[in-house]
């Protein structure tokens, strides 16, 4: 096995993983919590939320949690933090708004 080839396991710390976070294990992005790369993490008000699923459709990571076509929640151990879930949510709703981690 060549070094681009080597298995990378789910623990593994960031200076064990490839330059730009590749993954090059087919099929197990779920296996690696990389939510702790975020800077900015999403928070989900559902009291404005109308479930309109824009946020659901447009996350890359899919981290954002559906239930019964409602939106239940965000999953954080995934959810790298690039906001285009508040970025997406329609302007006069906001329900989904973006914070340092530091801010928590």
């Amino acid at each position: 096995m060549t070094d681009k080839k080597k298995r990378i396991e789910p623990d593994a710390s960031w200076k064990e993983i490839p330059m730009a976070g590749i993954i090059p294990n087919a099929g197990s992005a779920q296996e690696f919590k990389t939510g702790d790369w975020r800077v900015r993490k999403p928070i989900h008000d559902e009291d404005k939320c109308i479930h309109c699923l824009r946020c659901w459709v447009y996350c890359p990571d899919v981290s954002i949690l559906v239930e019964d076509g409602k939106v239940v929640g965000i999953d954080y151990d995934h959810c790298k933090g690039c906001g285009i879930c508040a970025k997406v949510c329609p302007e006069k709703v906001q329900a989904i708004t973006m914070v340092s981690q530091s801010e928590e």
